[in-house]
């Protein structure tokens, strides 16, 4: 409440200074002035506001009488360095002879405490001026400003010095709110903005696997703007935050202590710490009570680089700490600046006292807590602490940039002239500079410093973003370093703007490897992660991926299903070929059967054989020879035409096969309905015997003929409407392919079928009609009984044939073939092969009339 009230007071004071003016010519000051810590007359003068102090006190508040000043104490001696870093870059401008010739740059700076309120009353005073009334217009008295060291304090300031259009460089707020021109369109800063800085973050996160971290963050514009930016960035990448933790430097110890508690007892074991560097040292000191180590710090720029604290007392937390920094630049000549201060400068200076008791532990009043007398000859060379301390100028370097920025850009306003040889450089001299000229002329500065480095601002008043990865080492002394092993530039392609070598870092607690982070391990490859219900995605189980479905790398979110053509191994981390299936004669059905349709083509030979030996013999006669040969050819090639059912199918192949089986099969019935006709006309016919079988000779070739071709012709018609063709059928069996013939046309080879069994039919009817003729050898009986077996065999095999996967509906088929043809050859010719060569006696006209006794 005194924060709003003061800066209402503070605000109240500037409307009534316009208004004073308008009314009387005058600025007339209302309350007390804001003088400045230290100050320079010059032509063009630049306000800076830096933290000098980092404690203040809160004065009570009655509301009744003016509130007390707040008083500042705790000198910090970094930002102490920073001031007179700009002091150095002003002086060193100011004997320049090509950059703003003849004319002088002064400054005020001012203190603000980091706290809010110092900095709105500094923020006053830097556009006021000194004095209580103001002869001239009320107008700025600077025409920039440089600072301040955090974001929040730096929003305070730029709502009011935005007012009047005046500009404002920061050399460390790096807030994105910062970036946004309709709400600050006069700001600018040298260092880059934490847009870039949380992505960075976010892709180092990412690039070491960690996927499951903690957050802590300050409770100001600069944590969580901050962090909110990484946590969106970091999600998209895949990372889950554990638990995201705020902490405010006026919080209790309680609560310090809780924070530390919550981190200790998760189970993340890296750490995004977006913090200021009063928090950072809050959280340490209680990290430190309660033992906190082993874990890995990952940091922003804030406290990366240990400027504030003292690394050493907290190395046994912080050792193989990451993050990014900005890059460091060198200054020629600032130690030696630094090194000359002394309050002899300026005697009526506190500030310079103040510095040099906090640096020597000295008191130039001697009754001073019996400190030692300050003599004011000690000497700088003999300190090592922030202020002397030049190996690291990252943010020094920030405020040296601004500097010359400013310069730069007044140079330009001034239109002053380039060097010229034996010419007075000049520039051409305004009394009334408005501050938004110079904003504008700060968005298009570009120049380069002596060290190589471009100085320009985009459209948003940011510099182009690029930063150092360092990591906190021990060296061989034992003392604390900041190494850089990485780095990262924002205006590069997306995958080329994060590198790193990992050889050269040291990770949490000195160890040798990278820690782990995740909160369930990888999945590995051939099983896919599953979401725990209630839990962040980075908390998963592994399921293993279904056959036919693979995942070829670790984590996958899914399993991939692979092509028709190929099938998972056994792990299912790939994707190989599919094990081909075909009847082929390598495999042991295939050599079977194959030697089964030999061996019957074989044997039906010899029988073939035996009848050509005993053709001239009565009962080779009656069994009409000319059919038997052309039969026992037929059986033949129904053997030999289950070959061509083995192997793998070609176009050919299966082609050949069906027609091949439908047409000796056709011819092989036609020659059996032929013999069963000639036995009924034998022995149903009134004419002799020789008339009836020169009558019965033509007549038995043309059926045979006109069977077959009629078969023939089914077969060529098939083939040229819809013909067999290979196929690779998948969809039977999933972890296979099985090569197979497609019939094309379905109807085509049932016709085919259908044929063969309508002769066979026809053949048993025949038959049937015939088996009681009186004779001895009654050819009819065995006919009856082959075509009995033939029609059984495929009768039983269209369903096994339906049901048969992949190489079985082959090996089916060949079986039907194989048993109707053998029970053909042995139903029909075997008893005239036993009476042949077993029963000669039996081989006569008489004995098969019925005549003999």
């Amino acid at each position: 409440m005194c924060n709003c009230v003061d800066v209402m007071l503070l605000f109240v004071f500037f409307m009534g200074a316009v208004g004073a003016e308008e009314d009387t010519g005058h600025c007339k000051m209302l309350g007390s002035p804001e003088f400045p810590l230290l100050s320079k007359e010059g032509d063009i003068t630049i306000g800076a506001v830096f933290s000098i102090h980092k404690q203040v006190s809160n004065p009570p508040l009655f509301f009744t009488d003016a509130p007390e000043r707040i008083i500042c104490s705790r000198m910090n001696l970094k930002e102490f360095n920073f001031a007179q870093t700009m002091i150095f870059a002003i002086e060193e401008i100011n004997n320049s002879s090509s950059l703003l010739p003849n004319v002088s740059i002064g400054y005020k700076v001012f203190d603000s405490c980091s706290s809010t309120l110092p900095s709105t009353r500094a923020i006053m005073g830097v556009i006021n001026g000194e004095g209580r009334t103001l002869k001239k217009t009320c107008r700025s008295s600077v025409h920039a400003i440089i600072g301040a060291s955090e974001s929040s304090l730096t929003i305070v300031m730029i709502q009011i010095s935005g007012v009047f259009q005046i500009p404002m460089i920061s050399h460390f707020a790096t807030c994105a709110c910062l970036s946004n021109r309709n709400e600050y369109p006069s700001f600018f800063r040298t260092i880059p903005s934490d847009y870039y800085q949380s992505r960075a973050l976010a892709k180092l996160v990412k690039h070491f696997g960690w996927t499951w971290i903690g957050a802590v963050r300050s409770d100001n514009d600069y944590g969580n703007s901050g962090m909110a930016t990484f946590i969106t960035a970091a999600q998209q990448l895949g990372i889950c935050i554990e638990y995201s933790e705020v902490i405010s430097r006026t919080d209790a110890s309680e609560y310090i202590a809780r924070i530390v508690r919550v981190i200790r007892s998760g189970s993340a074991r890296v750490i995004v710490a977006f913090i200021s560097q009063g928090e950072m040292d809050i959280l340490l000191e209680e990290a430190l009570n309660q033992n906190l180590t082993g874990l890995q710090w990952v940091g922003s720029e804030s406290w990366i680089t240990g400027g504030y604290m003292d690394v050493e007392r907290y190395s046994s937390i912080l050792t193989g700490s990451l993050g990014f920094t900005i890059r460091k630049g060198k200054i020629p000549g600032l130690r030696d600046f630094l090194l000359q201060v002394n309050p002899s400068q300026n005697p009526q200076n506190s500030l310079l006292k103040e510095f040099w008791e906090a640096t020597f532990g000295c008191s130039f009043q001697s009754s001073m807590h019996g400190q030692p007398q300050c003599s004011g000859s000690e000497k700088l060379e003999n300190i090592n602490n922030p202020y002397t301390d030049v190996s690291e100028l990252r943010i020094s370097y920030n405020v040296y940039k601004a500097v010359y920025t400013v310069a730069h850009a007044m140079h330009n306003m001034l239109k002053c002239t380039q060097r010229v040889e034996n010419v007075d450089q000049s520039c051409i001299w305004r009394e009334n500079l408005e501050p938004k000229q110079v904003v504008k002329y700060l968005q298009s500065v570009n120049f380069t410093l002596p060290s190589g480095e471009s100085i320009y601002f985009d459209e948003n008043g940011d510099p182009v973003a690029t930063y150092e990865l360092v990591n906190w080492q021990k060296n061989q002394a034992g003392n604390i370093v900041f190494v850089a092993v990485g780095s990262y530039d924002a205006s590069l392609p997306n995958r080329k703007q994060f590198t790193t070598n990992e050889i050269n870092i040291t990770w949490a607690a000195e160890s040798p490897t990278r820690p782990r982070s995740v909160c369930s391990d990888s999945c590995l490859p051939g099983f896919r992660q599953a979401v725990i219900k209630g839990k962040p995605i980075c908390c998963f189980s592994c399921i293993p991926c279904a056959a036919g479905e693979i995942s070829n790398s670790n984590n996958s979110a899914e399993c991939l299903r692979c092509s028709l053509e190929y099938w998972s191994n056994n792990d299912n981390s790939q994707c190989v070929p599919k094990v081909i299936e075909f009847l082929s004669y390598g495999e042991t059905m295939g050599a079977l059967l194959a030697a089964f349709s030999l061996f019957g083509a074989g044997l039906t030979l010899v029988v073939s054989c035996v009848f050509f030996r005993f053709r001239h013999t009565p009962l080779v006669k009656a069994s009409n020879s000319e059919l038997s040969f052309l039969l026992l050819f037929s059986l033949s090639l129904c053997f030999l035409c289950s070959l061509t059912f083995i192997g793998r199918p070609t176009e050919w192949s299966c082609m050949l096969r069906h027609t091949a089986f439908g047409i000796t099969f056709a011819l092989c019935m036609s020659c059996i309905l032929a013999k069963t006709i000639a036995v009924v006309i034998a022995f149903k016919a009134k004419r002799p015997a020789n008339t009836v079988t020169q009558c019965s000779a033509p007549l038995q070739r043309t059926s045979v003929l006109s069977c077959t071709l009629l078969q023939v012709f089914v077969c060529v018609l098939w083939l040229t409407l819809a013909p067999p063709f290979p196929y690779k059928n998948t969809a039977h069996a999933t972890e296979k392919i099985i090569l197979e013939c497609d019939l094309g046309s379905p109807l085509g080879f049932w016709a085919v079928l259908g044929y063969i069994g309508l002769l066979a039919l026809l053949c048993f009817i025949l038959a049937f009609l015939a088996r009681k003729l009186p004779d001895n050898f009654n050819e009819a009986k065995f006919i009856t009984f082959s075509l009995l077996i033939f029609c059984a065999v495929w009768v039983t095999f269209i369903p096994a044939y339906v049901s048969s996967p992949g190489k079985f509906t082959v090996a089916v088929e060949i079986f039907a073939i194989l048993a109707s043809s053998f029970g053909l050859l042995f139903s029909i010719f075997a008893p005239k092969c036993y009476i042949l060569l077993l029963k000669p006696e039996r081989n006569t006209k008489k004995h098969m009339m019925g005549r003999n006794n």
